[in-house]
């Protein structure tokens, strides 16, 4: 039994899917407008670890992710520009070449990070007809309207508008800011299709209702998820920044459109903080993954970081954690590499990693229990790693990919060297003979079963 916490009925529940042993899940991609950061990374590692999970129990997984390559402004409020011709005008470039250039590195920082290949990869700009068809049929049923800046959803019409996060749609009407476009029903009503501004030639645009225009940031995934998904399936997954007005704008038209529930299961990532702030450009603490392999870190000894860290509670990265992560994957590492073959998985642990990571995704504990299997004297060194292994299915940090790097000649001999004089108890010609090693880029390090070398 998979136990989930649901941000729509706000407790953990029992996960039951809609067909048995399939999930659909609809994953938030990212707008391919600039460098994607690590608190991105979070977000899509903690899906990647619920795919996983899922999986890991038998379940055969359809992922789509969504890549928003146009219509996402830079206001809530629909005003503003859209983040991909910002980008565009600003680096000289077209829209059309910005989104390229930043879905190959997102795409490449995926496969960094060891995340599954979704099922379908949908961008907004390949699924315009189905956008349009939507938008025309909450027309035709009275839940949108026209202005003359574009067609906006009438959030008075759906009564649970403000149910995924908490709102009242009364509380959101107080609240709301005065708006620029007077012509809006209500404050939160929220834009289906902009229309391009009048005079103006945007890169993006279409011919719709009887206007060149451009989509809406929220319609795309209703409109994608459903194609691929059906008008109902099992979990919806984003960051907790996705939560409104973006997710609750999606329930509110998909439902509307269908007249069927939209997800079962909401699953959304709390923040990733910086020394304890939000990351923040004007605070320079703004990282991608890049940033952290010229400091000489990995993406996995990030990934392994976010498995220290519940996808519910906010998630604190410094510098120094991460170099611990880094320092224990390497003794992770360690280990499977100085065993040579594979017994069998230990049930028992099995069974208790289990309970760990159906226990909504309690991954800080199943990793914890890696460690304390390792220190089992009950337990052979050829079933700890045929048991690391089977655990690696979920954690993904890419145990069975791991090969012993070629020690160089001059190395090797002294490290040969090396255990002759320690075995006279020479001490002090056996730091002098480490001190070389150390010299030519190699740590030993002294173990029981011999020594171990490995790249500093």
């Amino acid at each position: 039994m998979i136990k989930i916490y649901n941000t729509y009925s706000k407790k953990v529940e029992e996960f039951k899917a809609i067909k048995d042993k399939k999930v659909g899940m609809y994953t938030c991609g990212p707008t391919v407008y600039d460098y994607d950061h690590i608190g991105h990374a979070w977000n899509y590692t903690t899906a990647d670890l619920l795919r996983r999970t899922f999986e890991y129990n038998g379940y055969k997984v359809k992922q789509v992710l969504n890549i928003t390559d146009v219509g996402h402004l830079t206001s809530d409020a629909d005003s503003g520009e859209d983040k991909l011709e910002k980008s565009a005008r600003e680096a000289g470039k077209s829209a059309t070449e910005i989104a390229a250039f930043f879905t190959k590195i997102y795409f490449e920082n995926r496969k960094k990070l060891n995340l599954e290949k979704p099922s379908v990869v949908a961008k907004a700009t390949k699924h315009i007809k189905e956008m349009i068809k939507l938008v025309q049929i909450l027309l035709d049923k009275g839940f949108a309207y026209t202005t003359s800046d574009g067609i906006y959803f009438d959030t008075s019409r759906f009564s649970d508008y403000g149910k995924l996060s908490g709102n009242t749609l009364e509380g959101l009407m107080e609240g709301a800011r005065v708006e620029v476009n007077m012509e809006k029903k209500n404050p939160t009503d929220f834009a289906l299709w902009k229309f391009s501004p009048i005079g103006s030639k945007r890169q993006m645009e279409w011919k719709a209702f009887g206007r060149l225009g451009f989509p809406g940031w929220h319609i795309e995934c209703s409109a994608m998820s459903m194609k691929y998904l059906g008008s109902t399936f099992d979990i919806h997954t984003g960051g907790e920044d996705n939560i409104f007005p973006h997710h609750e704008s999606e329930i509110a038209q998909s439902e509307s459109a269908t007249g069927k529930r939209f997800a079962n299961y909401w699953f959304h990532t709390r923040f990733l903080l910086i020394d304890g702030q939000k990351m923040s450009k004007s605070l320079k603490n703004f990282y991608t993954i890049k940033d952290l392999e010229d400091k000489g870190y990995s993406a996995l000894d990030l990934r392994y970081l976010f498995l220290q860290a519940h996808y519910a509670t906010p998630i604190n990265f410094t510098w120094e954690s991460l170099e611990g992560s880094k320092v224990a994957r390497g003794k992770l590492n360690d280990f499977i590499l100085s065993i040579k073959g594979r017994g069998k998985v230990d049930k028992n642990y099995k069974e208790k990693f289990l309970e760990k990571i159906n226990n909504d995704l309690d991954l800080p504990g199943a990793l914890a229990l890696a460690w304390l299997m390792i220190k089992d004297n009950k337990v052979s060194d050829f079933d700890k790693k045929a048991t690391l292994l089977d655990f690696d299915k979920v954690l993904g940090l890419g145990l069975a990919k791991l090969k012993k790097e070629k020690i160089p000649e001059e190395v090797l001999k002294l490290v040969k060297d090396r255990e002759v004089v320690r075995k006279n108890k020479d001490w002090t010609s056996s730091d002098e003979l480490r001190h070389k090693i150390c010299d030519l880029g190699y740590l030993v390090e002294d173990t029981t079963s011999g020594s171990i070398v490995k790249k500093k």
